[in-house]
């Protein structure tokens, strides 16, 4: 069995880092979102931060969510401890 790169969270849905792993794919969403982030100014037109922030960060989003699904504990809502 291979070592999980996220575990669920505790309270709510999601996950989070356990794994250098895990963690260099967060960095590197974080990382990502705030260089779209930079390409923004306040003279950017509505298309240009649609198609320069808005599209590329919801990819990354749903690129970091497909990762932590496949390489993550299964989710599932939780409110505290699970019950053994």
């Amino acid at each position: 069995m291979t070592q999980k790169w996220f575990k669920a969270k505790e309270y709510g849905w999601g996950w989070y880092p356990v794994t250098w792993q895990g963690w260099t794919v967060t960095l590197g969403y974080v990382l990502l979102a705030v260089l779209f982030a930079f390409t923004l100014d306040k003279n950017s037109p509505p298309e240009e931060i649609v198609f320069t922030f808005l599209l590329p960060v919801a990819l990354l989003t749903a690129t970091l969510i497909r990762i932590a699904y496949v390489k993550g504990e299964k989710p599932s809502w939780q409110w505290g401890k699970k019950k053994e």
